[in-house]
C-alpha cells in the first residue's frame, strides 16, 4: 500500500494469491471503499501474433492454440475457419460436427475450471476440490479422444485429425450423465448457500445498458440481459444443425454470472448428446493448398468466455501477412474497472474472477519505448532485445 496525497493506493499484482496469472492493479481506496482503479497488462507477452508471420499456415494452427490452454480448441477453430474461407475450401459435415463436439467439450472444461477457481477465491476450498475432481472426467474424455488433456490439436486446415467411434461415444455419454448430476448439485449451492450468496448477490451489478456501453461479451454480458451468442447469431461449424438455447439472466450481479455459466453447462450436455446421436457421414479432411490466395477475412466464434475475433490477411504466400486476435477477456476488463468503484476492497478477488479472466489471452503485442521514441519492431529485433535484456 502506498499513499498519494490524501488517497491510499492498494497494489494487487503482478504476483498475488488472488491472481492465477500476472497482472498489475492499483486501487485507490477511502478506508475499505474503492474510489478508482487501473490495470496494467503485458506480463505474459509471448509475441505469438508476430511469430505467425514467419511460419506456415498449418504450423500456425498449433501456435495459436497456445494463446490459451483452457480454450485452445476454439482458437484453432476460429483460425481454421478463416484460412479455409480464404482458400475457398469447404469441410465435410462430419468434420464440422466433430469440431463442434470438441468446442462443447472444451466449454465444459473451461466452465468447471473457472467454477473451481471462483469457489477458491470465495473461500470455499472444499467446493474447489470437488469441482476440480469432477473436472477430471471431462479431461479424461478429451485425452481419450485426441491423446491430450489441454492442447488437443484436433483441428487441421481442411478438417479434423480424429474420428469418433462407438466406444468413445459410450464413454462420453457416461461422463455427461455423471457431470450433469454434479452440476445440479453445484447449482443448488450457488442458489441456497448463505455465505456464497453474501459474496455474490448485489456485488458488481451491471445493467444491460452498461454491458452494451462497456462492450461486455459472453456470459458476463448475458448475465446482464444481453441476449448475444454467436453460436445462434452467426452460426459457424455445425451450429446451424445443432442449435443451443441462449442463457440469459437479468440481475447483472456476480450471482447471475455464476447462474449463467452453470445453466450453459446443461445446454452443452444436451448439444453433445444431439451431436453424438446424429453424427453425419463424410471425410475428416479435405486438401488445403500450401499457398493461400491473397485476401483478408475475419472469423468470429463463441469461446467459453465470449466472442473471439480473428483477422487474417494473406499476400498469396505460404505464411500469413497478418494475424490479429481479439480475445473475450479484453473487452470484459473494462467492466471490472467501471463497476469496482464503491465496492469494498475484499470484493476485488470475486469481481475479478466473475469475468473468468485470462491474462495470457490479452498479451500478444507490445510497443517498446526507448529514448522517448515509439517503434514497431520486427521479429529479429524483438528476439535480439530479449537476449540482451536477460544477459
Amino acid at each position: 500500500m502506498k499513499q498519494s496525497e490524501n488517497n491510499f493506493v492498494v497494489t494487487i499484482g503482478p504476483q498475488h494469491p488472488a491472481l492465477k496469472e500476472p497482472g498489475h492493479f492499483e486501487f485507490t481506496v477511502d478506508g475499505e471503499i474503492i474510489t478508482g482503479g487501473t490495470v496494467r497488462l503485458g506480463y505474459a507477452h509471448r509475441g505469438i501474433e508476430k511469430a505467425t508471420e514467419a511460419r506456415s499456415w498449418q504450423q500456425n494452427a498449433y501456435i495459436l492454440e497456445r494463446i490459451c490452454g483452457i480454450c485452445s480448441h476454439i482458437h484453432a477453430t476460429a483460425y481454421s475457419i478463416g484460412v479455409e474461407a480464404l482458400a475457398g475450401v469447404t469441410i465435410s459435415p462430419r468434420a464440422n460436427a466433430i469440431r463442434t463436439l470438441f468446442c462443447e467439450l472444451e466449454r465444459i472444461h473451461s466452465h468447471m475450471l473457472w467454477w473451481g477457481v471462483a469457489a477458491h477465491e470465495g473461500g470455499f476450498d472444499t467446493l474447489f476440490m470437488y469441482t476440480w475432481r469432477d473436472r477430471e472426467t471431462i479431461m479424461d474424455i478429451l485425452e481419450n479422444l485426441c491423446g491430450n488433456r489441454v492442447n488437443y490439436s484436433a483441428n487441421i486446415l481442411g478438417g479434423v485429425k480424429f474420428d469418433i467411434n462407438q466406444k468413445q461415444i459410450d464413454m462420453i455419454l457416461k461422463g455427461l450423465d455423471f457431470l450433469e448430476e454434479r452440476t445440479h448439485y453445484y447449482f443448488q449451492v450457488i442458489t441456497s448457500d448463505e455465505t456464497f450468496l453474501r459474496r455474490t448477490v448485489n456485488i458488481g451489478t451491471m445493467t444491460k445498458d452498461q454491458a452494451d456501453l462497456l462492450g461486455a461479451v459472453g456470459p458476463t454480458a448475458r448475465a446482464s440481459g444481453v441476449a448475444r451468442d454467436l453460436r445462434i447469431d452467426a452460426p459457424y461449424a455445425a451450429y446451424d444443425l445443432y442449435r443451443p438455447e441462449i442463457v440469459v439472466e437479468t440481475d447483472g450481479d456476480l450471482r447471475a454470472r455464476f447462474v449463467v455459466r452453470l445453466n450453459e453447462l446443461f445446454v452443452t450436455y444436451r448439444l453433445i448428446r444431439e451431436i453424438l446421436k446424429d453424427l453425419p457421414d463424410g471425410e475428416l479432411q479435405v486438401k488445403v493448398p500450401r499457398k493461400i490466395p491473397a485476401g483478408e477475412t475475419i472469423s468470429r466464434v463463441e469461446a467459453p468466455r465470449g466472442e473471439l475475433f480473428y483477422y487474417i490477411a494473406s499476400s498469396g504466400g505460404e505464411n500469413p501477412e497478418r494475424v490479429k486476435v481479439r480475445t473475450p477477456t479484453l473487452p470484459n476488463w473494462g467492466t471490472i474497472l467501471s463497476l469496482i468503484v464503491g465496492h469494498k476492497l475484499a470484493d476485488v478477488p470475486m469481481m475479478l474472477v466473475g469475468i473468468d479472466p485470462c491474462f495470457s489471452c490479452n498479451d500478444r503485442m507490445i510497443t517498446i519505448r526507448r529514448k522517448n521514441e515509439e517503434s514497431l519492431w520486427n521479429w529479429e529485433q524483438l528476439r535480439r532485445y530479449g537476449i540482451e535484456y536477460y544477459k
